[in-house]
């Protein structure tokens, strides 16, 4: 629905009737629609943001045997387009998913600030430096879905890293 209809026109009697729940049941776990699409998106990024914070053991919807560095890690189900989610992040929706993206994008940057700290100019607070990193982190990766994906996850990475 999301790739095809505005959030914001889209009615929990349409998201029941798809799910082919109750609106009890759904009540039941979401608050709203709004609590519904922050659980997708951690559901959809959760592996990569949970692996960084000493890992759950909750499945996940990827199938994932990536490891290494978060940031090529995510380039890389992004381009492989593990459950459509490069459509997710390139529909008329996709300010919503960023949103919640950007919040374990900022922890991931916390995590891997060692792989930043000889880029880090003397006297910057480091609560500014950070942010700066998570906001080009996404900047990039909406660069690269706007323009094709056509990089490789390697290259963008690099690119990353070096205006970093």
């Amino acid at each position: 629905m999301l790739s095809k209809k505005n959030f914001n026109d889209i009615t929990v009697a349409e998201i029941i009737a798809i799910a082919d729940v109750g609106r009890a049941t759904f009540y039941a776990h979401f608050e709203t629609k709004d609590f519904l699409l922050k659980e997708l998106c951690l559901e959809l990024f959760g592996h990569v943001f949970s692996s960084e914070r000493g890992g759950e053991d909750k499945e996940s919807i990827f199938h994932c045997e990536e490891g290494g560095f978060s940031f090529l890690h995510l380039f890389k189900h992004i381009k492989r387009n593990d459950n459509n989610i490069k459509k997710l992040l390139s529909c008329q929706n996709n300010e919503l998913f960023f949103e919640y993206f950007q919040n374990g994008v900022k922890d991931l940057v916390k995590k891997n600030k060692a792989n930043f700290e000889s880029k880090k100019p003397k006297g910057l607070p480091e609560d500014f430096w950070l942010n700066h990193i998570s906001a080009t982190f996404i900047s990039s990766l909406k660069w690269w879905i706007e323009n094709g994906a056509t990089l490789s996850p390697e290259e963008i990475t690099d690119y990353f890293m070096q205006v970093v």
